[in-house]
């Protein structure tokens, strides 16, 4: 067995339960493990890996670039963003900004990320991702303060007419195109369908079955004619 440790600052320890919760099934399929520690300063997942099973570091490396290129960027966006709008539309100005940049960020990442047995997800992110930080910061000064509802509205049709992504909705639940839920808002502080949606950077939304009202002027809104119902 390999062991691998994850950590990260205490007060960012809902980000390492996400790991956790993430990275269970896949380890005990392997015949891995994983033990959550919780320190004064700092929280940790420490994970025992079989020497064959490089899929599930993979996949560990993937889920760190995904905390990185969500949670870290979701804060980073929402202290740098001076925009005229509420709570609500600042939180899905932020998630359509993410997806938009999403894959590129995480290649990057993972590939900076490296090869090792512990990683420090705030180490990561502070010495080996400045260039990162740089390009955020550039894309935070390219969001006028005078940017209102109606900039938000276009700005996600522009995003969802470039996108050929689908993904399916089911009460209030979001899966991928292989059917599998996606929970990834829970980085950005809570789990939220719309921000779910928005991260995913879809371009087609099919909806199996009803939609709770408030839901369905959401869609209504920034999807238009590309969220199917049936």
């Amino acid at each position: 067995m390999e062991e691998i440790t994850i950590s990260e600052r205490k007060e960012r320890s809902s980000y390492i339960t996400y790991l956790y919760n993430v990275l269970s099934e896949g380890l005990l399929t392997s015949g891995g493990s994983g033990d959550l520690l919780f320190g004064e300063e700092r929280t940790a997942l420490m994970i025992r890996v079989p020497d064959s099973s490089e899929a599930i570091r993979e996949f560990t490396v993937e889920k760190i670039a995904e905390i990185i290129g969500i949670g870290y960027k979701y804060e980073f966006l929402r202290n740098r963003l001076n925009v005229c709008l509420g709570r609500r539309e600042k939180k899905l100005l932020c998630a359509a900004l993410i997806a938009a940049d999403y894959e590129g960020d995480t290649n990057y990442i993972r590939r900076k990320i490296g090869r090792k047995k512990e990683y420090t997800v705030d180490g990561i992110f502070h010495f080996r991702l400045t260039a990162l930080q740089e390009k955020w910061e550039k894309i935070a000064s390219y969001v006028p303060d005078g940017f209102g509802t109606g900039d938000l509205t276009k700005f996600c049709e522009f995003l969802v007419g470039e996108s050929r992504n689908k993904i399916y909705l089911k009460g209030n639940t979001v899966f991928g195109e292989n059917f599998i839920p996606l929970k990834r808002s829970r980085l950005t502080g809570e789990e939220d369908t719309e921000t779910e949606i928005m991260l995913s950077d879809a371009g087609f939304v099919y909806c199996l079955g009803e939609v709770e009202e408030s839901l369905g002027d959401f869609l209504q809104k920034y999807y238009a004619e590309r969220a199917i119902f049936s």
